[in-house]
């Protein structure tokens, strides 16, 4: 399996550093509001990361965190005259309900940063211990990137080139690019702006910066050195750039063996913001009538290094595809004859290698999607030709799970409409008009049926309804 490393800017294989054991690291949500679609796009990859390598026979240890505790957070709390937790705690619960409907499966921890203070502050005196940190005017401890030679290294930033020295800090959680400085690691208090939240340390009462919180956090669970650390692109720098140097300012060992990153997301070619009135949480897209699996397919309907552009005519084509699918694992399921046409285990061993092979090169989806589709349509041509027995079937039906253990979208149950009575009915009389060759009160009935947004589709077990 070989996946791109941003900080090597080539494709590597993966090798464990202890055992099969893979150590990962995935940048969860701030619990200030609502995941946005935008965010989702990173976790749905984040999922799709872990899953392949369970496909491949490692063993993941994975660590998402929930950041509770930063700029956005404290404001908000503040704000709604809230405690810390009673403002993020609805938005975590959100969290977690969002990954459900999308089909995430869970780390095996879930670290608040709230809890992991103490740890925080034993780096940070580490850092100011070797001489990396220091007090600004302000009462604040700074890391002073001047002190680590290898500052850029993940972005690959030119330093010189951009505006940098001791004497310019950063006091925010968030900078640009072109305000390389000094980052803060610990913030003093200050009553106006923190209100009453604050914690105690030998440097005085205050809070931890955001990025020594993923450093705490990662090295606590993960220990000094992990395998791989996967998040947004937006986040290279300076969140990911800062933890480098953080770790390794305190170890002196490599904190990240290979760095993932996902690129942005597009909503109709623009960059979603609420003014354009295109910026989407996943409660909004549900709203709408579309689903979880539906949303999730759109997001994994392109590589995770390009950039991908979510349209609702992109959720309504997945809805399309997905009930192509559905529609053929009720054909496999309602398949009776016993002979069997030889043909499924070569078609099957095919499309299992070429699986195999496009997410072992760097998660090729699209490849991999392609791939089930093709043995979609290669079944469905022996289907027709009544060339698949019910022992093939079920073989093509368990190979269709394993597939999923990794796409997380086939939907072996299909969705129950809540249809009207009345449409229910008419499409009763219709088959009442059929049977008695009422051929006029039959296509009288089709017509009330389509006019209500719903199409006839004849299945082996019956006539059934569904949304045009």
């Amino acid at each position: 399996m070989r996946l791109y490393n941003t900080e090597t800017r080539q494709k590597e294989t993966i090798v464990p550093l202890h055992d099969n054991q893979i150590r990962l690291y995935t940048c969860g949500p701030t619990v200030y509001n609502f995941a946005h679609i935008g965010n989702f796009r990173t976790y749905v990859f984040e999922d799709l990361l872990r899953r392949s390598l369970k496909y491949f026979g490692f063993e993941v240890i994975q660590v998402q965190n929930i950041t509770d505790i930063d700029d956005k957070t404290l404001a908000g709390a503040i704000h709604e005259k809230k405690t810390l937790k009673e403002y993020t705690q609805p938005y975590t619960q959100a969290f977690f309900d969002d990954l459900k409907k999308l089909n995430v499966e869970k780390a095996e921890h879930y670290p608040h940063a709230t809890d992991y203070i103490p740890h925080m502050i034993y780096l940070i005196q580490k850092l100011i211990d070797r001489g990396i940190a220091y007090r600004g005017a302000d009462e604040s401890i700074y890391y002073s990137i001047h002190k680590f030679p290898h500052y850029g290294r993940l972005s690959h930033l030119n330093i010189t080139e951009l505006r940098a020295g001791a004497s310019r800090r950063v006091g925010t959680d968030e900078y640009d690019k072109e305000n390389l400085a000094d980052f803060v690691l610990w913030k003093a208090y200050d009553y106006e702006r923190d209100g009453d939240i604050y914690w105690e340390s030998p440097f005085g009462k205050g809070r931890p910066g955001w990025h020594i919180e993923c450093s705490a956090m990662a090295m606590s669970l993960l220990g000094e050195t992990i395998d791989i650390h996967v998040g947004g692109v937006d986040n290279m720098f300076p969140h990911h750039e800062n933890e480098i140097a953080q770790s390794e300012g305190c170890t002196d060992k490599c904190f990240v063996k290979h760095w993932l990153h996902a690129e942005h997301l597009l909503v109709d070619h623009r960059k979603m913001s609420k003014s354009l009135g295109n910026f989407y949480t996943l409660r909004d897209l549900l709203k709408k009538g579309y689903t979880g699996p539906e949303v999730r397919f759109l997001l994994l309907s392109a590589h995770y290094r390009t950039q991908l552009n979510f349209t609702m005519e992109g959720l309504d084509a997945a809805r399309t595809t997905l009930e192509r699918l559905a529609d053929f694992i009720d054909r496999l399921k309602a398949i009776t004859q016993k002979e069997n046409g030889g043909e499924i285990d070569e078609i099957i061993n095919t499309t299992r290698q070429t699986f195999k092979d496009a997410l072992a090169d760097d998660l090729n989806i699209s490849q991999a999607n392609a791939a089930l589709f093709d043995l979609v349509r290669k079944v469905n041509q022996l289907c027709d030709s009544n060339k698949v027995g019910v022992e093939e079937a079920k073989k093509a039906l368990a190979f269709m799970h394993e597939l999923d253990n990794v796409l997380g979208f086939i939907p072996f149950a299909r969705k129950e409409l809540d249809i009207p009575h009345e449409l229910t009915q008419a499409l009763e009389k219709r088959e009442e008009a059929r049977q008695s060759k009422n051929w006029a009160e039959a296509d009288k009935q089709r017509a009330i049926i389509t006019a209500a947004g719903y199409l006839i589709e004849d299945t082996p077990a019956g006539p059934r309804l569904k949304k045009k």
